[in-house]
């Protein structure tokens, strides 16, 4: 299941994407309004009803005619992990990681999946990362890694873009990696259930129709499972809490010489089964 947040002439509100239609949930449970968490925590009453509701009822709008907004509005936590592909660790030069390496996103960076993304006055050197992107369904904490499946919601596909001066002037990424609109992610949740192992997905990253990224899933060095027990075994996972699980290689920052988004640029991410979300660069407004 397809799972949305948009905005037409009524609002915003939840959704559920089907072709290319959408169904209104907000309507049909007012109490979740447009908050993606509340239907996260209300999903075990839920789950067993939309199926029905989904093949019965009459769609509410074409997704051409709305705007797809980040499918979590505001995280309570971001998490994502470096040096995750083989391949990525190889072009920057560096080793294969013994222990998973984790910073953190401001929640102010969530963008949604085809607004603009800004690049800042504060630096020249911004750079595209294509991740599949988790998101957590239950509270959890200590999860071991053969269970870990069952607290993942489902997916999306995310775009951790990278301030790279900023990332790596000190030894901590967190200021780098949390410029405002510098975590898009959607286009929608695709619920756990359709994708089952996440672990076979290709994932592709494109600068203006040119290929730049292209991976599969299968070549984490970490892999989502392995992240979640990592994880949970230092602090509690909630609900609509995001997880990056990494980039593979063909970042900007290690072509010869680096090449930096621009304005105008048009970044697109894909990632099988789930969908793609793509962005054009702007420069920040000096107001």
């Amino acid at each position: 299941m397809k799972l949305v947040r948009y905005a037409d002439s009524h609002g915003s509100t939840l959704g559920v994407a089907r072709d290319d239609r959408v169904i209104n949930l907000s309507k049909r449970w007012p109490e979740l309004r447009d908050d993606m968490i509340a239907l996260i925590k209300k999903w075990p009453d839920l789950a067993s009803e939309l199926p029905r509701l989904i093949a019965d009822a009459a769609p509410d709008a074409a997704l051409a005619d709305v705007r797809l907004l980040a499918p979590i509005a505001r995280p309570g936590k971001i998490f994502a992990i470096g040096l995750n592909y083989a391949d990525h660790v190889k072009e920057t030069g560096q080793q294969v990681p013994a222990h998973q390496i984790w910073f953190t996103k401001a929640a102010t960076s969530i963008n949604s999946p085809f607004d603009p993304v800004e690049l800042p006055k504060a630096s020249e050197q911004v750079d595209y990362e294509a991740e599949l992107v988790v998101v957590i369904g239950k509270r959890c904490k200590h999860v071991a890694q053969e269970r870990a499946a069952e607290v993942v919601f489902g997916y999306c596909a995310g775009n951790d873009v990278s301030v790279r001066d900023w990332q790596l002037r000190t030894s901590q990424w967190v200021l780098g990696k949390s410029f405002d609109t510098h975590a898009p992610l959607g286009p929608w949740i695709v619920t756990a259930d359709e994708i089952g192992d996440p672990h076979s997905l290709g994932i592709r990253c494109s600068v203006n129709g040119e290929p730049r990224q292209s991976s599969n899933t299968r070549h984490l060095i970490f892999s989502v499972f392995d992240q979640i027990a990592h994880l949970s075994s230092a602090m509690t996972l909630e609900p609509g809490d995001i997880i990056f699980t990494g980039t593979p290689g063909g970042v900007g920052l290690a072509m010869k010489p680096p090449q930096w988004l621009k304005a105008g640029d048009k970044v697109r991410v894909e990632i099988d089964r789930i969908g793609a979300i793509e962005a054009v660069m702007q420069r920040e407004s000096l107001s």
